[in-house]
């Protein structure tokens, strides 16, 4: 039997009131704990994005279904590449989605099925031929991020304020660039270990440079920012002028601001004001200048910082690799927009 749909329970809580002991067991106090226990974990099990993501997908689906007369519950696979078919080339002047975005909402619905115990069959023709059909007509090559370089990240620094704001923006451009991280990690950072419940790792300052221990999208992993050549371009040094000047020794480390950019205020930063933070450095600094504005914005986001420093880092590729915590090779490949390229010459190795 199919779990009844809550349009006002959140995703989180809805699949966390999905556990419960069998009908056929009697509770006590242990099992109510070891019940209230899963539930918690089963919150933790997916990101807020991933959940909110989830849940805009599934109320698209529904009101699709709606429109056209028929249930969403239960799976049809006849109904879903219908619609699939629909994202791809919508009626009217709606917008087709992108192939990345159709199977993200494919893998959204997956999921909403799932919560009220039903399993939707990606596998079956009317969703995977459509689906492979989508693909071939409508793919295109990944759109890779523009690497931010050294000599553009101390361009876009210099075109910040000299005022709390532009201290704790100028700490964020250094350090994520230095520790290779995702704008989501740059601001789940806490100044110490469990200080909130929100926190996705701390960091520990030495006199040689600062270790950062976080709860990434691949794991818990560590990450050594050490100590640059000058004040004016340590990531370090930036990050304590920062934490001295706006006071912070607990919590958050990079929050918001007054709006006179003089006051540290307690509320964490959203990974949002990272990519708006980028885009705008980028184009007050006339970084590639040579395109329009619009392409300029398209070209940057948080990702360029990691791009950056894979691309631009003269190590050993395994220490990049580390850093930007990818479990292959091929993966940190993928960031390294002009490190490498043509270093193994397959031609000239085949005698021509």
């Amino acid at each position: 039997m199919s779990k009844e749909y809550n349009p006002h329970a959140s995703p989180k809580q809805d699949e966390a009131d999905d556990i419960a002991l069998p009908s056929h067991v009697a509770g006590s106090g242990t099992l109510d704990r070891l019940v209230d226990t899963a539930r918690d974990y089963a919150r933790a099990a997916a990101s807020e994005n991933t959940l909110k993501a989830y849940a805009r997908d599934w109320a698209h689906f529904t009101r699709w279904c709606r429109l056209k007369g028929t249930d969403p519950l239960p799976p049809s696979p006849e109904m879903i590449g219908l619609y699939l078919a629909d994202l791809a080339a919508p009626a009217g002047n709606a917008p087709a989605l992108s192939v990345s975005t159709i199977e993200r909402r494919l893998s959204g619905l997956a999921w909403n099925y799932a919560q009220r115990g039903l399993t939707l069959d990606r596998k079956n023709r009317h969703i995977a031929t459509v689906l492979a059909g989508i693909k071939r007509k409508h793919a295109r090559p990944p759109v890779q991020k523009e690497a931010i370089g050294a000599e553009d990240i101390l361009a876009m620094l210099a075109t910040l304020p000299h005022d709390l704001r532009g201290l704790r923006d100028r700490a964020i451009l250094l350090i994520g660039y230095a520790g290779g991280l995702r704008r989501s990690e740059i601001v789940s950072l806490d100044v110490g270990k469990d200080d909130t419940p929100d926190s996705g790792g701390w960091i520990e300052v030495f006199s040689d440079g600062a270790l950062l221990t976080l709860n990434a999208k691949t794991g818990w992993r560590e990450v050594e920012i050490g100590r640059g050549s000058s004040e004016q371009t340590c990531p370090v040094h930036a990050l304590e002028q920062w934490l001295h000047f706006a006071r912070i020794d607990f919590g958050p480390i990079f929050t918001r601001t007054s709006r006179d950019g003089k006051r540290a205020l307690e509320t964490r930063l959203n990974d949002k004001h990272v990519a708006r933070l980028i885009k705008q450095t980028v184009l007050a600094a006339g970084i590639r200048a040579d395109l329009p504005e619009k392409d300029r914005l398209r070209l940057f986001s948080g990702h360029s910082l990691r791009a950056g420093l894979a691309s631009s880092a003269e190590v050993d590729e395994r220490y990049v690799q580390k850093q930007l915590g990818h479990t292959s090779a091929e993966m940190t490949r993928r960031y390294q927009r002009r490190r490498d390229r043509f270093r193994v010459n397959l031609t000239k190795a085949a005698g021509l």
